[in-house]
C-alpha cells in the first residue's frame, strides 16, 4: 500500500513484503500477486521505499479513567446483583435435575469446526528441487505457496511428480484451474519410437494436452520449438500460448512448455510447464525450470 500523496512504484519483481528471506513477490502497479518466488537468475529485483515492510505499529496507550463519584456504592449495588443472579440459577438447576430423564431422541449432528484441508500438501522443509525417479529427471522447486502435485494421473505420463497451484477454485465443468509444473514417463499411446522422433511425438504431446485440459475452441499460437540438449541428452522444447473466449473461466489463456527428453530409458521423460494470464507474472519460472534440468 503506498501513503498518502506518494506516487505508486512501478510493475516489477520486489523483495517479498511478507518478510520471507530470498524471495520475491510480483507488484503489478497497483497490488501484490498471490505467489512468492525464489529470487534467481531471470529474476531484476526492484527496490522501493514506497513497498518496504512496514513496522509493526505500537499499541495506543490507553487514557487511565478518572475515578467515579460514589464508586463503593456502586461496587455494592454489583456484588448484590450478581448473589441475585447465582440465586436464581442454583434454583433452575435444582428444578432441572429434579425432573425424570426425557426418551432419547435422536439429534442432528453439530456441523464440523474443523478448518477446511489446505489446497495441497506441502513439500518438505528445506526441499530445493523436485526428484522424479520415475522419469529420470530433477528441476527447481518453484518456492512458497506451490504445493506436492496429488491431482491423479494425466494422460500424457504413466507417473507423475511435481508442483501446482490453484488459480481458480470451480471452472464451469466443475473442475479447478491451476499453474503447473510437473513431470513423468511419457505414455506409450504418444508415438515414441527413439530419439529421432523427439520433434513429431512432443508435438503429438502438445495436441493431446490442449484437447484435454483446456476449453475448447482455443487458438494456439507456437513461441518456441527447437531441439535443445538437456544435461548432455537430447530433447525437444516446445512452447506456445493458448486463447479462449469462455465465459466462466478466470483466465482467457496460458502459456505452455513441453520438454521431451531423452533420458536413455526405454521411454523419455516428459516435463510439463503451464501458468494461466490470470498469473502472467510468473512466465518467468519457465525459462527458470527448463535451464536448470538435470538428468538423474
Amino acid at each position: 500500500m503506498t501513503g498518502p500523496g506518494q506516487p505508486a512504484p512501478p510493475p516489477g519483481w520486489y523483495p517479498d513484503p511478507d518478510g520471507t528471506p530470498g524471495f520475491v513477490r510480483w507488484w503489478d502497479g497497483a497490488a501484490w500477486s498471490d505467489v512468492a518466488t525464489p529470487a534467481g537468475p531471470g529474476v531484476a529485483v526492484q527496490f522501493s521505499p514506497v513497498l518496504a515492510s512496514p513496522e509493526p505499529a505500537s499499541s495506543p496507550m490507553l487514557p487511565e479513567e478518572e475515578p467515579r463519584a460514589g464508586g463503593d456504592g456502586a461496587r455494592t449495588a454489583w456484588v448484590i446483583g450478581v448473589s441475585l443472579l447465582v440465586l436464581v440459577a442454583v434454583v433452575v438447576a435444582a428444578v432441572v435435575l429434579g425432573r425424570p430423564e426425557p426418551d432419547p431422541v435422536a439429534q442432528t449432528p453439530a456441523p464440523s469446526a474443523q478448518p477446511l484441508p489446505p489446497p495441497g500438501t506441502e513439500l518438505p522443509p528445506g526441499t530445493v528441487r523436485i526428484i522424479d525417479e520415475a522419469a529420470g529427471i530433477s528441476y527447481p522447486y518453484l518456492g512458497e505457496n506451490w504445493y506436492e502435485f496429488d491431482l491423479g494421473i494425466q494422460a500424457e505420463v504413466t507417473a507423475i511428480a511435481g508442483q501446482y497451484f490453484v488459480t481458480q477454485d470451480l471452472t464451469p465443468d466443475g473442475s479447478t484451474f491451476i499453474a503447473q509444473c510437473t513431470s513423468g514417463p511419457l505414455a506409450e499411446t504418444l508415438g515414441w519410437a527413439g530419439p529421432s522422433t523427439l520433434q513429431r511425438t512432443t508435438r503429438t504431446v502438445a495436441d493431446s494436452v490442449r484437447f484435454n485440459y483446456y476449453p475448447r475452441p482455443n487458438e494456439r499460437t507456437v513461441l518456441r520449438e527447437e531441439p535443445r540438449t538437456v544435461d548432455g541428452h537430447p530433447a525437444y522444447l516446445y512452447e506456445f500460448q493458448l486463447a479462449w473466449d469462455a465465459p466462466g473461466y478466470d483466465a482467457s489463456g496460458e502459456r505452455a512448455v513441453l520438454m521431451l527428453i531423452d533420458v536413455g530409458r526405454p521411454v523419455p521423460a516428459l516435463l510439463y510447464i503451464s501458468i494461466p494470464n490470470t498469473h502472467a507474472e510468473l512466465y518467468g519460472v519457465i525459462d527458470r525450470v527448463i535451464e536448470d534440468v538435470d538428468v538423474l
